[in-house]
């Protein structure tokens, strides 16, 4: 390899003085596209469309730890407090077919709000009230599955009472 660049490097003027025509890159350009399909276009557009994405995410989310930090553990917290209370009711649920399609519409509607208000925040990141309405919701989660599991328990405890008592 020393031999070559020696030899450029000792006849750069006369390497330099000569242009290849026109027609002679669009040979080149035709023989570094030959064989290749539509379909690696399309993936680097795709793999372009999914980066951008992906920095637009992290942009979000990163604006709103940055607003509200103590929103993101809010969420952390609330989401383990009703997945802890969730899998102590399961159990307690299964003789209660009735109970467990009640709680699941209740949940189903409070999650449907949920993502409403989530929607709120990212128009309105600055704005408390949303923030209040995601954590009051939350709340309403637990208070709802704490309530459910309160009157399970019981009736677990006194299973002759509860038939003539109304969940």
């Amino acid at each position: 390899m020393d031999r070559l660049e020696d030899y450029i490097t000792k006849n750069r003027d006369d390497l330099d003085r000569y242009e290849p025509s026109a027609a002679v890159w669009k040979g080149i350009r035709k023989e570094m596209y030959r064989g290749k399909s539509g379909l690696l276009r399309w993936l680097s557009v795709a793999a372009a469309i999914a980066v951008i994405t992906c920095t637009a995410a992290i942009f979000y989310f990163n604006r709103i730890n940055k607003v509200h930090p103590e929103l993101i553990e809010s969420e952390i917290y609330y989401n383990n407090l009703i997945n802890d209370l969730y899998s102590e009711a399961t159990p307690l649920l299964t003789g209660n077919p009735d109970l467990q399609k009640e709680l699941f519409e209740d949940m189903s509607q409070l999650d449907s709000i949920c993502a409403g208000i989530k929607r709120d925040l990212r128009d309105n990141v600055d704005n408390q009230e949303v923030i209040e309405a995601l954590i009051t919701n939350y709340r309403i989660k637990t208070q709802i599955l704490e309530d459910m599991l309160d009157v399970l328990r019981h009736n677990d405890v006194n299973p002759d009472k509860n038939k003539d008592n109304a969940i």
